[in-house]
Formats: structure tokens, C-alpha cells, sequence
């Protein structure tokens, strides 16, 4: 089982080597942001500039992602982020199963330490993780899903958003039905 508190959580995933991606990280990138926030935002994997800063979303995609914050009304250190996997995959490439197998505990005491109010998966690898489905992300989308009772929302990684501008919109719908879902709890 995963530690108990915060500190010895991080702790363990910096010390981590239950996977091969040990071997090629600067740092582990544990999570970022408040941790009685009632905003938990989950993406997939560090890349490059956040494995060098220790910090997840901080390159193109971390820029979007605080500028889609910001037209929902949040601030970033009012949220938290993590990411399903705390390594970076080589090349930037998808996380594999064991990967995410040997990462989803520290994953999910975080989510039981945090106890947000809602989650918003972003990008499939967040959204199969979470939910444990193979269906497609276009219908994932649009609807009030649930993580062990905490209402989650799918939406497309910023990453995604960077190479296909035109799906913004979608992302804002997405983003825009999280609110109106939490303001009904």
C-alpha cells in the first residue's frame, strides 16, 4: 500500500524504481497545487521541460492549460495537478500498461489525501486510467462520469489541443459542464 501522509508519498514516488522509466528520469514529477483543492485536474505523463522543472504542465501545453483556468474562472495554485504517471516515458511516448499499473497507487492516495470535489481527466490516458475503460475519448466526453462517487469529466490533454486548435471549443464546453456540476454539489 502507498504511504499514509503527503510527505511520505513524495518521499516514495522520488525513490520509486518499481518500472524501467526510473532509469531515465531527471526527477520524478509528484503533483503541484493545492492540496485541499476542490479542482483535481489528471494528466498522463511529465515531458521534458516538466522533467527538468519537477512540475507538471509547464511548457506549451502548461500554458494553455492556465489560460483555460483562467477562462473558468480558477487560478492554478487554487487547483491541484498531477499526472498518472510521475516519470517522463522517453521520446515523450504514450504510457504502457505496467507503467501505469506500478504508478496508479500513488496516483490514487493523492486523489484520497486531496478528496476534491471534482476530477477532470485530461486526454485518454487519464481518462482510461481513471475509469479503467477502453471506450474513445469522443464519448467519454460531454457527460458527468464518476470516480468512486467524486463526479469526473473528460476532457482533451492541452497537448492535444496545441496540434488541433479547432477542438478548443469542445474543451471550453467540457470545462464550462465541470463547473456547472460542482456548483450543484
Amino acid at each position: 500500500p502507498p504511504p499514509a501522509g503527503w510527505a511520505e508519498l513524495e518521499s516514495a514516488v522520488r525513490g520509486c524504481t518499481r518500472c524501467e522509466l526510473h532509469r531515465g528520469r531527471t526527477q520524478t514529477v509528484f503533483g503541484v497545487g493545492n492540496r485541499q483543492a476542490q479542482w483535481l485536474f489528471i494528466g498522463e505523463a511529465p515531458g521534458a521541460e516538466e522533467d527538468k522543472k519537477g512540475e507538471p504542465f509547464v511548457g506549451r501545453a502548461g500554458q494553455l492549460l492556465n489560460a483555460m483556468l483562467f477562462a473558468t474562472g480558477l487560478k492554478r495554485e487554487e487547483i491541484y495537478i498531477a499526472n498518472v504517471l510521475k516519470c517522463r516515458p522517453p521520446n515523450n511516448r504514450d504510457p504502457q500498461g505496467e507503467e501505469v499499473n506500478c504508478c496508479e497507487p500513488y496516483l490514487l492516495r493523492q486523489i484520497e489525501l486531496i478528496a476534491p470535489k471534482i476530477i477532470v481527466a485530461m486526454g485518454r490516458f487519464a481518462a482510461h486510467s481513471l475509469l479503467k475503460t477502453e471506450t474513445a475519448l469522443s464519448k467519454l466526453r460531454g457527460q458527468r462520469l464518476s470516480y468512486h462517487q467524486t463526479p469526473l469529466i473528460v476532457t482533451y490533454h492541452p497537448a492535444y489541443l496545441l496540434r488541433n486548435p479547432i477542438d478548443k471549443r469542445r474543451a471550453w464546453d467540457d470545462l464550462r459542464l465541470a463547473r456547472s456540476v460542482l456548483a450543484t454539489l
